[in-house]
């Protein structure tokens, strides 16, 4: 992404092009954990600023935008094409853009005359974030909103619990198809955790049904291989204490073992 979508060569010793990264909060959170600011000089990040501060015109610099496809986010991205801000636009979101807010920057750059500036528009599906190698959280700024006290409120309604589904949904799909695997998914039945499996269930159906734009197909196109070795995805309620079962059976052999 940071190379404008195009495989980095190895072994290069030209001159990366140097570029401005524009990201919101989700973005930063996102980027923090696996990027120093050193290793976003080396990429040829000059400055990286938040979408929403206010921004100089640099018009002979292309700008890589990394930034979830929210109405307020969209409205901003707009207007830095109405006001020029930049040499050409790389549009980068964490999560899949809606058609209709697709149409809405393409009004934005015909009335900006700015459609040739407009270089790439590419869904990222990274709307997740990686502390270690083998370790995410769906945490983000929102994180308030999926927590365990949210999902188990007294007066939640069901159109808040459908919102914190989806949110939960959509970073468990963007994990897979960053991983280039399909899971087997696996749920503890009549809690939060089946609604989840359900509706992740339903969107990766979805997704494999058309082929020729399936996310998984071109991942394993590009990877020349076909892998069978499929993860196992298991969801499981905060309520349920998964933590003892796998220190030690539950027998009284281990109760005692463990007091005495």
């Amino acid at each position: 992404m940071l190379n404008f979508n195009v495989p980095p060569v190895k072994n290069s010793t030209g001159e990366p092009v140097w570029k401005v990264l524009i990201y919101d909060r989700f973005g930063q959170d996102i980027i923090s954990p696996l990027l120093s600011v050193k290793e976003l000089r080396d990429m040829g990040i000059t400055l990286h600023l938040l979408l929403h501060s206010d921004r100089d015109a640099i018009p002979d610099v292309p700008a890589v935008y990394f930034v979830m496809p929210t109405e307020e986010n969209i409205d901003r991205m707009c207007q830095d094409l109405r006001n020029q801000l930049y040499e050409s636009y790389y549009l980068n979101f964490i999560s899949a853009i809606s058609r209709s807010k697709l149409e809405d920057i393409a009004n934005a750059a015909i009335g900006a005359n700015a459609v040739t500036q407009v270089a790439k528009v590419f869904d990222q599906y990274l709307n997740f974030i990686t502390l270690e190698d083998d370790m995410f959280v769906l945490c983000n700024q929102n994180k308030e909103l999926v927590s365990y006290r949210a999902i188990n409120r007294p007066d939640i309604t069901d159109t808040e619990m459908e919102t914190i589904m989806d949110t939960i949904v959509d970073s468990l799909f963007c994990f897979f198809v960053t991983l280039g695997a399909i899971p087997i998914i696996r749920c503890s039945r009549g809690t939060a955790a089946e609604m989840v499996a359900v509706k992740l269930d339903k969107k990766l159906r979805e997704n494999l049904r058309d082929a020729r734009n399936s996310l998984f197909t071109e991942i394993l196109i590009q990877c020349h291989f076909f892998s069978f070795q499929r993860p196992l995805l298991v969801l499981v309620d905060r309520n349920i204490d998964l933590a003892t079962p796998l220190h030690h059976t539950w027998t009284y052999q281990a109760l005692v073992h463990d007091v005495l």
